[in-house]
C-alpha cells in the first residue's frame, strides 16, 4: 500500500495528525494494532459499565480554544463537552479541603482559610503563576509551536506581553520549588500533590512555566466530555474517514521499513504487508518505542540511547468501581485529590499517599441504571511490576496487596463513601502493557525536569529526517498539550486550507 503519510498509533495525537492533515487534501493512513482507536484514551468496558483510563479533567475546550480550532477545520462535529466548576477539591491529610476553581476570589478565601499560616504568600504565588499560564495559553493559541521557536521568535513574542512576559523569559529553567520558599510545608504538599496529577512531577520536577499552564488550566475550568476521551477519539477517527483518509484496525507494525540505501521508505507490519509513505512517517508510540520498536536500537545513534535511558514514566494502578447512583455527592464534586500523608520525612513520593477519584457526570450515562462507573487512579512504579515476579501467581498477589492497599486508603481519604461503592475491575502496568504496548505499561508524559521547557527544536523531531514523533511522551502532558503538538506539526507538512 503506497500513501504520503502513514501514521503508526492511533492515540490522540496520531488521530488528530491524521484527521488535519487528511482534511488538507495529503493521501493519510493510520494504522492501529488495537480493534479500535484511542490508545491510552479508550475506555474499559465491563459488566455494562464503561470507564474512563484517564482523570476525566478536559481543558482547552473554550472558544479559539485548540480543540475548538481543530474541529472548526475537520468535516465532523466535536463531542459534545460540558464545562465543570469546579474541576476537583483537594482533601489534605488533616481533611481539610481546597477547592480548585470555582474562580479566583473564591479560591483565594479557601487558600487564605486552609494556609493561614502563609496564606499571603499562597494567594501571591497563585496569582503570578495565574498569570505566567494565562499569558502562555493566550500565545499558545495564537502560536501552537511557541514552545518549540526560535529563541529570537519566542522573546519577540513575550516581550510583547510586557511584564508578564518578562518574567516568564526570567523563570525559563526553574522548578517550582525555587517559588515556594517562605510557604509551609503543607502548602507545598497541595502543589505536589496537583503537580504529580497535572505534570507526572512533584515541585522539585516540573518546571515553573509548565506548572503555571497546568494549574492556571484547572483554575479556570475544565470539561468533561459526554463518552470521555474514547468519544474524541471516534470523532477524530470519523474525520479522516470523511476526509478520504484510511483506519485499518487490527494493524500491528513491526517496523520501518527501509530501502536499499537505508532510508526509511514507510512501515512493515506484522502481517509481511509494507506501507509506503512519500511525505512523512509519523509515530504516534511513546519516545522509547518510537525509537526501541521502529527505529531499532542498531540505529538510534547512541546519545538517544544514552537519552532515552535517562527518561523515566510512571505507571498507573487504576480501580474501576460502581458507585450507588443516590450516594451523595464527595465535597459537591465528581472530581476529588486525596493525599493521606504529609511525608515530612523525605520527598514527595505520590506511590503510597495520593489518589485520583473521578465519577462519571450524571448526565453522561456510562452504567447500569442506579449505577454510576468511577475511576480511581494511583501511581505505581511501573519497572517493579516487570522485575519483581517469578511467576504469575506472585503477580496477583502483588495486584492483590495493591488492591487492598488503595481501598484501605480510599476509604480513610473518603470515608463517606462508605458501602456505596464496590470494584469491578483493577488494572496495573502489565494491563496496560498487554492494551497498548507501551514501554512497562507506562502512561503519561515522561517525569519532567526544569530545563525541558523551552526546548531547541520541535519536540516531534526525531533521528531520521522524515520520522515525527507525536505522543505524550514528547509534549508537556495532558490532551491539550498533545493536541498543540498535532496542529502544529500538520501545519509544517500541509499549508491549511
Amino acid at each position: 500500500m503506497d500513501c504520503e503519510v502513514v501514521v503508526v498509533g492511533g492515540g490522540i495525537g496520531g488521530l488528530t495528525v491524521a484527521a488535519l492533515l487528511a482534511q488538507r487534501g495529503m493521501n493519510v493512513c493510520l494504522l492501529e494494532r488495537q480493534p479500535d482507536v484511542g490508545g491510552c484514551a479508550a475506555s474499559f468496558d465491563k459488566f455494562g459499565y464503561t470507564f474512563e483510563q484517564g482523570h476525566g479533567l478536559y481543558s482547552s475546550w473554550e472558544p479559539d480554544e485548540i480543540h475548538p480550532r481543530i474541529f472548526a477545520e475537520l468535516p465532523v462535529e466535536p463531542p459534545e463537552v460540558h464545562a465543570v466548576d469546579p474541576s476537583y477539591v483537594v482533601r489534605l491529610p488533616d481533611q481539610s479541603e481546597v477547592v480548585v476553581g470555582n474562580g479566583n476570589e473564591q479560591f483565594e478565601r479557601n487558600l487564605r482559610e486552609v494556609f493561614p499560616e502563609c496564606a499571603d504568600s499562597a494567594v501571591g504565588f497563585y496569582r503570578e503563576l495565574n498569570l505566567a499560564g494565562t499569558t502562555l495559553r493566550q500565545l499558545l493559541q495564537q502560536n501552537p509551536d511557541l514552545l518549540t521557536a526560535s529563541k529570537t521568535s519566542r522573546t519577540y513574542k513575550l516581550l510583547s506581553k510586557g511584564k508578564a512576559g518578562a518574567r516568564i523569559l526570567a523563570t525559563a529553567t526553574d522548578p517550582v520549588s525555587a517559588y515556594l520558599n517562605g510557604l509551609s510545608f503543607r502548602f507545598r504538599r497541595f502543589v505536589d500533590a496537583q503537580l504529580q496529577t497535572l505534570a507526572q512531577g512533584n515541585s522539585s520536577e516540573v518546571p515553573y512555566l509548565q506548572a503555571a499552564i497546568a494549574l492556571s488550566e484547572v483554575q479556570q475550568g475544565t470539561f468533561a466530555i459526554r463518552g470521555g476521551s474514547a468519544a474524541l477519539a471516534a470523532r477524530l477517527a470519523d474525520s479522516i474517514r470523511t476526509s478520504g483518509g484510511a483506519v485499518r484496525l487490527n494493524a500491528p507494525v513491526l517496523r520501518l521499513a527501509y530501502d536499499s540505501a537505508g532510508n526509511a521508505v514507510g512501515v512493515d507490519l506484522l502481517s509481511g504487508e509494507k506501507v509506503t509513505a512519500s511525505k512523512a512517517i509519523v509515530s504516534n508510540l511513546t519516545v522509547w518505542d518510537t525509537y526501541g520498536k521502529l527505529v531499532g536500537l542498531n540505529r538510534t545513534p547512541s546519545e538517544i540511547r544514552k537519552a532515552l535511558q535517562r527518561l523515566r514514566g510512571w505507571g498507573a494502578y487504576l480501580i474501576f468501581l460502581s458507585l450507588e447512583d443516590n450516594a451523595p455527592d464527595v465535597s459537591g464534586s465528581d472530581r476529588f485529590l486525596a493525599v493521606t500523608d504529609w511525608q515530612t520525612d523525605g520527598p514527595y513520593d505520590p506511590e503510597k499517599h495520593q489518589l485520583f477519584y473521578s465519577a462519571a457526570p450524571r448526565w453522561d450515562q456510562r452504567a447500569p441504571a442506579g449505577k454510576r462507573a468511577v475511576t480511581v487512579h494511583a501511581f505505581t512504579e511501573a519497572e517493579s511490576w516487570f522485575t519483581f515476579h517469578s511467576d504469575e501467581e506472585e503477580l496477583e498477589e502483588r495486584d492483590q496487596l495493591m488492591l487492598e492497599a488503595c481501598w484501605e486508603r480510599l476509604h480513610r481519604a473518603m470515608p463517606e463513601l462508605g458501602g456505596s461503592v464496590e470494584v469491578i475491575e483493577s488494572v496495573n502496568p502489565r494491563g496496560y502493557y498487554d492494551a497498548t504496548r507501551r514501554k512497562l505499561g507506562m502512561v503519561g508524559s515522561v517525569i519532567p525536569t526544569a530545563f525541558q521547557f523551552w526546548r531547541d527544536q520541535a519536540s516531534y523531531l526525531t533521528s531520521l529526517p522524515n520520522l515525527f514523533n507525536i505522543s505524550d511522551t514528547t509534549s508537556l502532558g495532558g490532551l491539550a498539550s498533545v493536541s498543540r503538538t498535532a496542529l502544529a506539526f500538520a501545519d509544517k507538512l500541509a499549508a491549511r486550507q
